[in-house]
């Protein structure tokens, strides 16, 4: 095992050891020193506390943002900077695809195509699997349909099994953008002047969205050291989704309002916006990673020497909740679909490799990152645990000595408080979440709305599923060196 193997296993470790460690010693404690437990959990709630309140504050300033943009006009705002040839601008889009069917890509284009943004300035590559049989005929339909939309278009189909690539969505889309560059030398486009947008096959665009990522690009100092981030919000299908599923969607809507607010730890998710001269120069996303959307932030990052940053677009692009024909196979697909987002933390040790090789990269700016890094995943694969299953234990554990103390008697009512806090915070998210969905489907009924309401009461149960435990097994499987695949989230726009 070389040096840098060596290097690269250790740093692999790290989040899963520290994870383990923190909860592991927290259960030795509550069993042989059940004060000193009972007081460390005192302080984790009370800064849960704290860190609930400066959340639900960031969430409703990213929600005011998000309102006050709404519907606005960016492609007037193009018209009207004078300094500026918007018109030059193209916008190179991406769909890399799986098994997602007609039924779920049809919708993503014609989204495109009601698009406030002049169409001769699109061109849309939708990146086929060769290894999908139907892949073909589904490639057929769509140029038939939509071929004639837009300035350009182009189906491509990417080689299974290629040296050095994984089954990744990151694999495809790099493929789709190689092709997708030739497509741009023939048409004689400046790649300077190309900003690429790679979407999940789901993603469906806000009208407005085109116009404000090329109003920010054009307005944004050094528009090639950005990505460009829109909020992501499940809504495609979230009116027919089962409660259980919705609930962790529209959570994972309003982290992804709050990370737009904290903008020193802001990094692509999902769907994004970068610059293809920026794309290129630093080698498209990772072919060999699961998290190819994060990633490819990182590389630009390394590449520009710590000068990169995610410009937040408050405007929405929708895509699908993920869930099945009945709750069971519903957990299961949320869970799967969770680890992959915490197999994240892959980044950690990709990140902090290069930063032990790059000399040119303020050294604080490295430590903050790969603290920033750290913590996040750590904390993710921990706080639920802590809350849930740690805290009670000083009780259960410390006998009728502990329970006669003053602490022993405080600590429930401690931990209830912070419950009730949490409580308290989730009415904010009940009514933000009104806001951000669509109109209800004439096919459903009114009654949807009490069950939209009713439904929170279901947030301890997914805190308990989906928490921390995802984080910790991607974490865990890391450590091990049991290296996760990619799987791909199956899509369905109503209920079975």
């Amino acid at each position: 095992m070389n040096k840098s193997h060596k290097l690269q296993r250790f740093l692999e470790i790290m989040p899963g050891a520290l994870s383990w460690s923190i909860i592991i010693f927290l259960i030795i404690l509550a069993i042989f020193q059940p004060v000193t437990c009972a007081i460390v959990v005192i302080i984790f709630d009370f800064y849960w506390i704290i860190r609930t309140l400066y959340l639900t504050t960031l969430l409703v300033l990213a929600h005011q943002k998000l309102s006050r943009q709404k519907n606005h006009d960016w492609l007037d705002e193009c018209q009207h900077l004078s300094d500026r040839d918007w018109g030059k601008i193209y916008h190179l889009i991406i769909f890399p695809v799986y098994k997602e069917g007609l039924d779920i890509l049809k919708p993503s284009l014609e989204a495109l195509k009601k698009s406030h943004y002049p169409k001769e300035k699109m061109i849309v590559v939708i990146g086929f699997e060769e290894r999908n049989i139907l892949s073909g005929q589904e490639a057929q339909a769509l140029e038939n349909e939509f071929k004639k939309e837009f300035f350009g278009y182009l189906s491509t189909f990417h080689p299974d099994g290629l040296p050095g690539e994984e089954r990744t969505k990151g694999a495809n889309a790099t493929w789709a953008a190689i092709k997708a560059r030739g497509l741009l030398s023939a048409l004689n486009i400046n790649e300077e002047n190309v900003v690429i947008s790679c979407f999940d096959a789901d993603t469906c665009v806000d009208k407005e969205y085109f116009g404000c990522l090329t109003y920010h690009f054009l307005t944004t100092p050094n528009p090639h050291q950005a990505s460009y981030q829109p909020i992501p919000v499940y809504n495609n299908n979230i009116w027919y989704a089962p409660s259980f599923a919705r609930i962790i969607e529209i959570s994972a809507s309003f982290c992804q309002m709050i990370e737009s607010i904290r903008l020193e730890k802001f990094v692509t998710f999902s769907s994004h916006s970068m610059s293809f001269k920026t794309l290129v120069d630093i080698g498209y996303w990772p072919v060999n990673m699961i998290s190819d959307d994060s990633v490819v932030y990182w590389k630009a990052f390394i590449f520009y020497k710590g000068d990169y940053r995610v410009v937040p677009l408050f405007i929405t692009v929708s895509m699908d909740v993920a869930y099945s024909n009945n709750i069971f196979k519903t957990v299961i697909m949320q869970y799967k679909q969770k680890r992959r987002w915490a197999w994240g933390v892959e980044n950690f040790p990709f990140v902090v490799s290069r930063f032990l090789d790059n000399r040119e990269i303020p050294l604080l700016i490295k430590i903050r990152r790969a603290y920033h890094l750290l913590e996040s995943h750590v904390s993710w694969a921990t706080w639920a645990v802590i809350i849930t299953i740690i805290a009670p234990l000083p009780v259960l554990l410390g006998g009728s000595f502990f329970a006669q103390m003053s602490i022993g008697y405080n600590l429930p009512k401690i931990t209830g408080l912070l419950l009730n806090f949490t409580l308290i915070a989730s009415f904010a998210y009940i009514i933000l979440s009104r806001f951000t969905l669509p109109p209800r489907p004439r096919d459903v009924s009114w009654l949807k709305n009490i069950i939209l309401f009713a439904e929170w009461i279901l947030v301890p149960f997914v805190i308990l599923i989906v928490g921390s435990t995802p984080a910790l097994d991607a974490q865990t499987r890391l450590l091990l060196a049991k290296y996760m695949k990619f799987i791909p989230t199956e899509k369905k726009r109503k209920a079975a």
